[in-house]
């Protein structure tokens, strides 16, 4: 039985804003729902190693979901962070918070990291995905044109690959390229099937 079969019986709440998360699960063919809005302050210990990060934040967003969910409800939470030699790259703070990390990232392979939580009334499942980047030196008028241009600030590490700077400076990817925008989509298809199937 194909996933989207299976997924008839549940409903698949997708706690996310980004419209990104939201045409990739819609062009897997899976059914769902966006959940209403929450508020989750993204907070994650000094102490933790930046690719364990996403993990941990898809379980904090999980665990404070404020509605309650139904017997059939598998809600999906999930975040994205670009890891620079150890180095957690967020969202940039404003324009120049975004430039100065696409001076960084310039000549250079990042990691991007997925982090993705199902759970239910009964159970609980998280796993994660990693992409490596690289990019080719950026002179300083592409990078002023691509932040003017694409305002990149809702994005981690401040760019999306499915812009003009993905298809202009990035040389290669190893992995996932839908995990570089920002859900391991393949992956979350197979992890999904397992859960269901448990």
């Amino acid at each position: 039985m194909l996933l989207h079969e299976k997924l008839k019986d549940y409903r698949l709440l997708l706690a996310s804003q980004s419209p990104r998360r939201r045409e990739l699960i819609a062009g897997c063919g899976l059914p769902f729902e966006p959940a209403p809005k929450y508020d989750c302050e993204e907070w994650y210990p000094a102490d933790l190693a930046a690719e364990e990060v996403p993990v941990y934040l898809s379980q904090l967003k999980s665990k404070v979901y404020p509605g309650a969910l139904a017997p059939n409800d598998i809600l999906l939470t999930a975040d994205t962070v670009v890891v620079l030699s150890g180095e957690v790259l967020g969202k940039p703070r404003d324009r120049e918070d975004a430039v100065e990390m696409l001076y960084r990232l310039s000549g250079r392979r990042h990691t991007v990291v997925s982090g993705v939580t199902f759970r239910t009334t009964e159970r609980k499942h998280s796993f994660e995905a990693r992409t490596n980047v690289w990019f080719r030196v950026l002179d300083d008028d592409e990078i002023q044109y691509y932040v003017d241009t694409f305002q990149p600030f809702d994005k981690a590490g401040s760019y999306g690959i499915q812009e003009w700077i993905g298809y202009a400076a990035i040389q290669r990817i190893e992995g996932s390229f839908y995990n570089v925008m920002g859900l391991p989509i393949q992956k979350l298809y197979t992890e999904l099937n397992q859960f269901l199937n448990r």
